[in-house]
């Protein structure tokens, strides 16, 4: 398949991050310890967050260019060739024939509430080359990047990025500590609560807390912090201040992949303005809430013009 041409003022967005393919199992509840559950179904799924997080920033317009690593197998080639179907450049993608491609073990419950193991297989072999990365990301608006890829190679994209010129948005899940001379590399850090009170060291449970652990996070170098909290919505701090920034009344049927969505939408919204921060975080809160009400991850994964008519987040509340 040959991919279009990005025009001039198309987003441009480079992507760092794990692929798997999710084995999606429908369940009434989480089972307890040795219980015996009858699961409802199994379906398997593309995903990955650096999957996600691609194709969410692609359903929004952008041009996205993927950096990850698969295995030599029938998982990778089915990876790669959905990614390439949503207009994903996969060039990038290595081929690791010792490992096979990253699994994901995903439990969801009636509730639409998700239990989530994870194999890297071929995600634990990435390998950034910074200057390769930082030619490409010499004519984009950002690098996405999050932690399920070896840390040693996130910073090594993050230098790149410096280099290259390019903005960072981070979102460092699953949480792990980070060195605190590459804060200042970070423009934008997307983090829940778990993973804000991990790296502030303050709770984030409440929006109150959340604003103060942003603004934790951004005396250490970062721009802008978005502290994401499900069906509350999300809490943008910047220079500015803080907001907290509702999210519309949904039936969630199945929460996977919710945050990489609202990641996408929001990398794309700063892309075609970055002055509007909080028009960003709200396209994002309107993408996510679609995701939750369809199953699985990335056919769960909306379209522009279907966030742009979906549920309009409530007013938000300065904090």
């Amino acid at each position: 398949m040959t991919l279009p041409t990005p025009s001039a003022d198309t987003p441009r967005i480079v992507v760092l991050g794990s692929l798997n393919m999710d084995l999606v199992l429908r369940v009434p509840h989480a089972p307890a310890a040795g219980e015996t559950l009858q699961g409802r179904s199994i379906h398997h799924i593309p995903g990955g967050k650096g999957g996600n997080q691609a194709v969410g920033c692609a359903r929004q317009g952008a041009h996205v260019r993927l950096v990850g690593c698969v295995g030599d197998d029938g998982d990778g080639r089915a990876l790669r060739e959905a990614l390439t179907r949503d207009g994903i450049d996969t060039t990038a993608v290595a081929i690791d024939a010792t490992e096979p491609t990253g699994t994901a073990l995903v439990m969801v419950d009636d509730a639409g509430q998700n239990r989530i193991v994870v194999v890297a297989g071929a995600n634990a072999r990435v390998v950034v080359d910074e200057d390769a990365l930082a030619r490409a990301l010499s004519d984009a608006d950002f690098l996405i990047a999050q932690f399920e890829t070896p840390i040693a190679q996130v910073e090594r994209a993050l230098h790149a990025a410096r280099r290259g010129g390019c903005k960072v948005l981070l979102n460092p899940s699953p949480a792990q500590p980070v060195d605190i001379a590459g804060w200042p590399l970070i423009d934008t850090l997307v983090v829940n609560e778990v993973e804000a009170a991990m790296l502030s060291g303050l709770a984030a449970d409440s929006p109150g807390e959340a604003a103060a652990a942003g603004r934790a996070l951004r005396r250490l170098g970062v721009a802008r912090v978005v502290v994401t909290l499900g069906s509350r919505g999300a809490v943008a701090i910047d220079a500015n201040g803080a907001r907290h920034h509702m999210a519309p009344k949904v039936t969630a049927v199945d929460t996977t992949a919710a945050g990489d969505t609202f990641l996408g939408a929001l990398a794309v919204a700063l892309a075609r303005d970055d002055a509007d921060f909080d028009a960003a975080v709200r396209l994002g809160i309107r993408a996510g809430a679609l995701c939750v009400t369809r199953p699985g991850a990335q056919p769960s994964i909306p379209w522009r013009d279907d966030v742009l008519r979906g549920p309009l987040p409530p007013d938000w509340i300065v904090l």
